[in-house]
């Protein structure tokens, strides 16, 4: 088995000796990033006493950065700025006045895009000690009600965009909106008294959705006060340091926005947000703000990777030392043509909702392994397993099982995932080369098997991405009488190319086995992606969508 664990758990000697190594790593993290720079005596004891007080969730964590640094921008949007003083005197009394609604605030679903009503909200939950439940914007009415309803919200806080879906809400759950004019999250916190506020009796949960990808999302959450370990493990891959200027596209309702936007938190960082992403508008807030890192999915590299090489040189992104991406896969032509023009800053994070990270390609592994999801960072442990539980031998494909410090707690609505050896199923296949460095191949659910052969969609994927005229693709399943399943690609040409279902299958059969050549070739104008960039691959149904050729 292949594993990367710092193995803080364990008694005795060999116990206390892997405890003091988990110990001496978190110092050395914390100092290569910063976090151990001295600073004002008062200011820095005032910091070390909230989190003392507070423990590491955001609402500890916001507040012990204001004391160590109040003037500092804490979030610059479309707005304007607020500072990390404004920002938690803000949210204190939003905190309060959640509080002042009695238990009818103790579950507060969110419904934002990424902004400063966004932020105030995450960050007031966790002071109150409220359960939060994100919300995914691109989801049905059918689907924000059935998820309100399982998960109990009384609370939920939405911008005004989703007006149509709020007609819908049931009347037990009271609305607030986020921004723009009337908002209701203002009106809360005028309403409010200024005035510190008390430690939550108890932290408050933060339940993640699912992608939704493969069935209806559902509510996931894990153990809370994770302490610095997890802030370490991410900092032992991505240089992050203290007073980043973070640009943050990447959804913050998403688990990868989500931890990006406490790690930015927890280096007292500027962070840059803004409602919708444009792929020169990302780069004209970098250069405007001088980012010096940029959170997103890989499609919105894509999309920035299609703007023209003079449209990209218009803007000064000089100050950008980091790119990391998580989300969805990342092809290996993408990671080498964004490193090839924007220089060797790109890191990508392999995880789930379930797992949080599970392993993170540094520049170097991506020149190593182009499209390789990386090693595990310390504290975690990465196997491959067969049907039977064995280890599968680096380079065979097998199931994906992890472990880390954040542990899953299980599904709100009951349920968990398969475990062995203390390791959690991540539902994805996966390969381990020599190195230790991950491929993933797929879902495990999505692998076709046409004519007794196995195809991994993501293969064929990679294959057909690399033929010019092709923009994007996706490859499934469709059932088959003489095969069991054939193999059906829907591919998004380039403006203008010529390209036809012929050229398709014979790029395919000059490269892989004669099995693996679609038979049927869709060409469509998009891919149905949700909001991380992930395809929704039950959404490309076999017949009725696109050119069949």
């Amino acid at each position: 088995m292949s594993t990367a664990h710092d193995g803080t758990a364990g008694t005795g000697k060999a116990g206390i000796g892997r405890r003091a190594r988990a110990a001496g790593r978190i110092a050395a993290m914390m100092a290569r990033s910063g976090l151990l720079r001295p600073g004002p005596p008062h200011r820095v004891a005032r910091q070390l006493n909230a989190l003392r007080r507070w423990g590491t969730l955001l609402g500890g964590t916001f507040t012990s950065a204001a004391l160590r640094d109040p003037g500092r921008i804490a979030v610059a949007d479309d707005d304007g700025e607020l500072t990390y003083a404004e920002l938690d005197a803000r949210t204190d009394r939003l905190a309060a006045a959640l509080a002042a609604l009695g238990e009818a605030s103790s579950r507060v679903a969110v419904l934002c895009r990424n902004h400063r009503g966004m932020l105030e909200t995450l960050v007031a939950c966790s002071k109150r000690g409220a359960d939060l439940v994100l919300l995914n914007t691109g989801m049905s009415t059918a689907q924000l009600l059935a998820v309100l309803e399982e998960q109990q919200a009384e609370v939920l806080v939405a911008d005004p965009e989703f007006a149509d879906l709020l007609d819908a809400v049931p009347d037990r759950v009271r609305v607030f909106t986020a921004h723009g004019p009337g908002r209701g999250l203002d009106e809360l916190i005028g309403a409010a008294p200024a005035g510190g506020i008390a430690p939550p009796a108890r932290p408050g949960r933060t339940i993640m959705l699912s992608s939704g990808t493969t069935g209806p999302p559902k509510g996931a959450h894990r153990h809370s006060r994770p302490g610095m370990t997890p802030l370490a493990s991410i900092l032992s891959r991505i240089p992050y340091r203290v007073h980043e200027r973070m640009l943050i596209e990447a959804p913050l309702f998403h688990t990868w926005g989500y931890a990006m936007l406490q790690t930015a938190i927890s280096l007292r960082a500027t962070v840059v947000l803004r409602r919708r992403f444009d792929p020169e508008s990302t780069l004209r807030a970098a250069a405007a703000t001088g980012a010096t890192a940029l959170v997103a999915v890989p499609v919105m590299l894509q999309r920035i990777m299609e703007l023209p090489p003079e449209t990209r040189a218009a803007h000064d992104t000089s100050a950008l030392r980091i790119t990391a991406v998580s989300g969805s896969a990342l092809p290996g032509e993408l990671a080498t043509a964004y490193m090839d023009a924007f220089g060797d800053i790109l890191y990508n994070l392999y995880g789930s909702t379930e797992a949080s990270w599970v392993t993170i390609a540094t520049p170097a592994d991506l020149r190593a392994s182009p499209g390789t999801a990386g090693t595990p960072p310390p504290g975690t442990r990465v196997a491959i397993l067969d049907e039977r539980g064995e280890p599968v031998p680096p380079g065979g494909t097998g199931r994906i099982f992890a472990a880390n410090e954040l542990p899953f707690a299980g599904y709100t609505g009951g349920g968990t995932k398969e475990t062995r050896d203390g390791l959690m199923s991540l539902g994805d296949l996966g390969t381990l080369d020599e190195h230790g460095r991950l491929t993933v191949r797929g879902r495990d659910d999505d692998m076709i098997v046409s004519g007794g052969e196995n195809v991994f969609p993501s293969a064929v994927e990679e294959v057909l991405a690399r033929l010019p005229q092709v923009r994007e693709v996706a490859v499934v399943g469709a059932p088959d009488e003489d095969f069991g399943q054939r193999l059906v690609a829907y591919v998004v040409p380039r403006p203008g190319a010529a390209l036809d279902a012929d050229a398709v299958r014979e790029h395919v059969r000059a490269r892989l086995a004669r099995y693996a050549v679609p038979r049927d070739v869709h060409f469509v104008r998009e891919l149905p992606r949700n909001a991380t960039g992930k395809v929704v691959r039950g959404s490309l149904a076999p017949e009725g969508q696109g050119d069949p050729a």
